[in-house]
């Protein structure tokens, strides 16, 4: 059975980019602009997987994170934050705090931008195993 990815990033350019990527590689791709079409997408489609950039306009990755975590239907998704925040930014720290005194359970993955393909793939293989 296919497995569905939801690429949740506001760049088009780097949607365009991971979404033939996935494909590429057999993956069935549903796209979301922000965080709110993210959350309808997750509702709607059920993916297998979701990456999520953490800056986006309207709800940031974060507070999507942070309602898909809270929700009793989707939470056990796994998630791969994707993301050109290095360490070093306050959005990165404000995340990492969130992540750990929040209780919540973390994201089954993290990537930094600019994206090394084979690095992407894995950590979306090794998440559906």
């Amino acid at each position: 059975m296919t497995k569905k990815v939801l690429v949740v990033d506001d760049d088009p350019n780097l949607v365009t980019y991971l979404k033939a990527l996935l494909e590429d590689n057999g993956y069935e791709v549903i796209t979301a602009k922000d965080g709110i079409e993210g959350i309808e997408k997750t509702k709607q489609e059920k993916p297998d997987v979701i990456t999520l950039d953490l800056l986006m306009p309207e709800k940031t990755g974060i507070k999507m994170f942070r309602e898909l975590r809270k929700d009793e239907e989707l939470k056990s998704i796994p998630i791969i934050v994707v993301t050109g925040i290095s360490k070093q930014y306050q959005a990165f720290s404000n995340f990492k705090k969130f992540i750990y005194e929040r209780k919540l359970p973390g994201p089954e993955g993290y990537i930094e931008k600019p994206i090394d393909k084979e690095d992407f793939l894995s950590k979306i293989q090794a998440v559906l195993k």
